[in-house]
């Protein structure tokens, strides 16, 4: 039987891109993540997330990563349908992994609306949605180390040319780089989400 497990990353984020990333294994081999010491991304180091990202996708028989970038993000915000954006690719996943189930983290505040979303879009593949999959099964924790880590990995690239932080709004050298390249430039860069409501507030201030 062959299980996927599917999460995101950076969906909270001021700039970057909103990875959905998804991995799929036999269930037999799901002890496999367990004994590598896989969890919720958020409860590891950069540096561990580096070091399973590599064990996991040894591991399991296939993976696939989808990054949305803040241009497609804005578009959907705009129309209020970030949920059925993110749904959408999710749907992408279990369509390329075709597993016989797919557990996935619900960002809808209706895990079982946003499970039949999914399934719908992916030809009706059995979903299994909840809140906090990701610290509760296994191959959602793996999908969600390789979505933060193939996230991480954007950042760390956009860090080579500006002093931009995490890309979160609490975090005060993302905020102070998006106001001073704002000042500077009278417009956002390509990778800023221009609908988010920290970046509306520095354009309305500036």
């Amino acid at each position: 039987m062959q299980i996927c497990g599917i999460d995101d990353a950076g969906r909270g984020s001021m700039l970057g891109p909103l990875v959905i990333a998804g991995i799929l294994l036999d269930k037999k081999n799901i002890r496999k993540l367990s004994k590598l010491g896989v969890k919720d991304s958020k409860k590891l180091s950069p540096k561990l997330r580096e070091l399973l990202y590599k064990k996991i996708i040894g591991i399991v028989d296939d993976h696939y990563i989808a990054k949305i970038s803040p241009r497609i993000i804005d578009a959907s915000v705009k129309k209020h349908c970030l949920n059925s954006l993110e749904a959408k690719y999710m749907a992408k996943v279990v369509s390329k992994l075709d597993p016989d189930i797919s557990y996935v983290d619900s960002c809808d505040v209706n895990p079982s609306r946003f499970g039949m979303v999914i399934s719908q879009l992916s030809n009706n593949h059995k979903i299994k949605s909840y809140h906090h999959a990701d610290s509760r099964f296994v191959v959602v924790s793996a999908a969600s180390i390789l979505a933060k880590v193939a996230r991480d990995r954007v950042i760390m690239k956009l860090r080579e040319n500006h002093n931009l932080g995490s890309g979160y709004p609490s975090d005060s050298t993302t905020v102070r780089f998006v106001t001073k390249y704002y000042k500077k430039n009278n417009e956002m860069p390509k990778f800023v989400r221009k609908s988010w409501k920290p970046v509306q507030k520095i354009i309305e201030k500036c």
